[in-house]
Order: C-alpha cells, then sequence, then structure tokens
C-alpha cells in the first residue's frame, strides 16, 4: 500500500513525509517499519531528483532556487535514518549509511555550502595524522550553536510577523475582490534553509567520525572471532573456565572440615587491649559474656549447634564497642563506691568532733582581739551619745534664712 501511494505522489509530498518521519526519529525511537517506511520515502526522494534533474555539478548555491533547497538535505535524513536500523549486518548498515553522509558532503562542497576552516582541517587531516582533533571538535560545536540559535531567532521573528498580519487583517475591513496579500520572506526562507544545511553538515561530520569508530570495533571483534574458532572457541574457554571455578569451591569445602575458626573475642574490654597493643590475642583472657548472635533471625532464634550454622549467625556484627557488664552489675558497682564514699565521711565527722581534734585545734585570729573589744565598745557608746547631743545640721541653724 505503501508503494502504490508513492508512485502517485509528488516530490514535496515525499519529502515532507520524510522529513516527519526523521524529525520524530530524532526527537524520540520509532520502530523500525516507520524507519524502513522513511528510508524507502527518502530513496524514492532521491530518483525523483536526478529524473528532474534539479541539482547539476555546473552550479553554485547561488544558482539554486528557494524552492530546490531543501532537497539537498535528502541524502543527509537518507544517512541518519540508515544508521537507525538495527536489523540486518551492522557493518553493512553502516557503510551505508556512511556512504550517503559522504555524498551529502561531497554535493554540499560542490555547491560551496561547506565552511572553509572544515576544509582546512579535513585537508590537514589527511595529510598528518596527529591533527588536534579537539580544536576541530570545538569549533565545530560553536558553529552549530550559532546555526541553532539563528535558526530559532528566525523562527520566532516569523511568528511575531504572523501574529501581527493576522492582527491587522482583523481589525482592517477587506474590500470584496481583493485577496489576501502575503509577506514576501523568500530572503528569510533562504537563509533559514542554507542555515539548515549548515547545521546538517555539522551534524554530519560528527556521525561520520562516531560510524567509523564502530565500524572499525565491529570488524576487529570479527576478526577476532574468526581468529579464534568464532563460537566454539568461545565455549571452550567458558567450559574452561566453569571447571576452575567448581574445582576451587570444592577445594575450599574440603579445606573447611579440617579448619577451626578462631574463637571470636566477645570482651569489649580486651578487644580494646588487643587493638591498642597491650594483650596480645593468644593471651588467656576469661570471657564473662557469651558470643552475641546478630546474624540472620532465622539462625539466631534456634541456636544453632552446628559449626556452619554459628558462623553464619555472626555474619553482621555490631560497629560498635559492646558493654562489659550488665545494668545490674553497674548498679552494684555504683552502690559498693556509695558505701565506701559514706564510710570515709562519717570517718572524717567522727574525728572532726572528737575532744582530741578540738584540743589541738589552733587558735582563731579573732580570739585575739578579745581583749580590746571593751574598750572599742565604749568607744562606740561615747560616739553615739555624742551625736545623739549634736544632731546633723544643729550648727549651721544661723545660715538659714527663718533661723
Amino acid at each position: 500500500m505503501v508503494e502504490l501511494n508513492m508512485e502517485e505522489m509528488s516530490l514535496p509530498a515525499l519529502y515532507e513525509k520524510s522529513r516527519k518521519i526523521h524529525q520524530a526519529a530524532s526527537d524520540s525511537s520509532v520502530d523500525q517499519d516507520t524507519l524502513k517506511k522513511g528510508c524507502e520515502l527518502l530513496n524514492k526522494c532521491e530518483e525523483m531528483i536526478a529524473k528532474l534533474g534539479l541539482f547539476s555539478v555546473n552550479e553554485s548555491k547561488d544558482d539554486i532556487s528557494t524552492n530546490n533547497l531543501k532537497y539537498i538535505l535528502v541524502l543527509y535524513y537518507l544517512g541518519e535514518l540508515t544508521e537507525k536500523i538495527a536489523e540486518g549486518d551492522r557493518i553493512q548498515v553502516l557503510k551505508s549509511s556512511q556512504a550517503k553522509l559522504k555524498e551529502f558532503i561531497s554535493f554540499c562542497e560542490v555547491m560551496e555550502l561547506v565552511p572553509a576552516d572544515e576544509l582546512e582541517s579535513s585537508a590537514q587531516a589527511m595529510g598528518n595524522a596527529s591533527t588536534d582533533r579537539r580544536a576541530k571538535k570545538i569549533a565545530r560545536f560553536k558553529r552549530q550553536k550559532a546555526a541553532e540559535s539563528k535558526l530559532l531567532e528566525i523562527r520566532e521573528r516569523k511568528e511575531r510577523r504572523g501574529r501581527s498580519t493576522r492582527a491587522s487583517a482583523l481589525s482592517t475591513p477587506v474590500e470584496v475582490g481583493e485577496d489576501d496579500m502575503e509577506d514576501d520572506d523568500g530572503e528569510e526562507e533562504r537563509e533559514a534553509w542554507l542555515i539548515t544545511i549548515s547545521l546538517a553538515l555539522c551534524k554530519s561530520f560528527d556521525l561520520l567520525e562516531m560510524l567509523k569508530k564502530e565500524e572499525e570495533m565491529l570488524s576487529a571483534i570479527r576478526e577476532r572471532q574468526s581468529q579464534e574458532g568464532d563460537n566454539e572457541l568461545s565455549q571452550s574457554i567458558l567450559d574452561e573456565r566453569a571447571k576452575k571455578a567448581e574445582a576451587w569451591h570444592r577445594d575450599a569445602a574440603t579445606r573447611a572440615r579440617y579448619t577451626k575458626p578462631t574463637v571470636p573475642i566477645t570482651c569489649a574490654t580486651f578487644a580494646q587491649d588487643v587493638l591498642e597493643g597491650r594483650a596480645d590475642v593468644s593471651q588467656f583472657h576469661d570471657h564473662k559474656h557469651q558470643p552475641m548472635l546478630f546474624g540472620p533471625a532465622s539462625l539466631v532464634g534456634k541456636n544453632p549447634t552446628s559449626e556452619r550454622e554459628r558462623i553464619a549467625a555472626q555474619v553482621f556484627q555490631p560497629y560498635h564497642r559492646l558493654p562489659t557488664m550488665s545494668i545490674e552489675e553497674a548498679g552494684l558497682k555504683e552502690m559498693e563506691i556509695m558505701n565506701t564514699w559514706q564510710e570515709s565521711t562519717k570517718k572524717l565527722m567522727e574525728e572532726a568532733n572528737s575532744s582530741w581534734y578540738n584540743d589541738n585545734k589552733p587558735p582563731r585570729p579573732d580570739e585575739e582581739e578579745d581583749e580590746d573589744d571593751d574598750a572599742a565598745q565604749d568607744k562606740a557608746r561615747a560616739w553615739d551619745d555624742w551625736k545623739d547631743d549634736n544632731p546633723r545640721g544643729a550648727g549651721n541653724k544661723k545660715l538659714t534664712p527663718c533661723g
């Protein structure tokens, strides 16, 4: 059904339909049938362009009309869609995609659409294999960003002009028999197509380098597989590795029967002494606490008896230091400390209240001044009597106005 429709469709219709498929494949992933349909449409476009003779090697970009500029992108679209096909021989798909991209770049070079610096870098790459690819990629990336921003600017300007045209058409009455006149934007459209071709060239160069690397890797892998005897040798290598792994596990299980693991240290204090070098691991220590199990609950809950279950139950160990005594033991220790303190305090109080302590107590400085207390007391009483007889301000009565 698609082939019948393609025979009846015109070149602009074929191009527009294939362009929409390419846009959908670029924005998101599409199924393989849609990709094949797009490739068929683009091949039909290429065939019709050749029959119509739209382009000639004797022409340049200035000789091509604005309406025909968009058909230059047919080869670029075909190369990109061909690369996305995932069926069949991948190397042949890569070669077909590279052929279309190279044909597109060569045609643009004939039409003087390839930038001069890109041509210079290509010539240097053929003459010198150690060309600085990083500088070339940076320059190409800058051209790509400039082209994208310019296309966005043209699109926004066209949308603003369209809105203003529609607004003026609504506000201005149209006379009978008068046709709507469209703005002559041929120059702007031509500029947009030329920028689109420049952007496609930047992407073509990058995609071509990526496809070359992928083809080289796939060719190297295929050559290596052919040298190693393809799948048979690979399967024998896998079987040999599996046998080695099984033998290693079997020997490890046999050795585990006769190897007794070291008894774990369950006392936090002794473990800290070992870590800090104050004790040796082999030193005898009386472990008062039983090993605590932190493994799976299915093993911990049923009190494992075998060595295997005990080791499995001790897989998950705490990352912090465990307590060296229980809460009851800590309480008894604290009570013992408190009783010792109370006994020592009681002994000190008894010594302080004894007669021997009071007799041998050194005299206080206040007791030496008791003899002068009577004289000081008489002097204070005399001073109080004088203040009663001479109140404050009594000698200044004559200086007051009402005195």
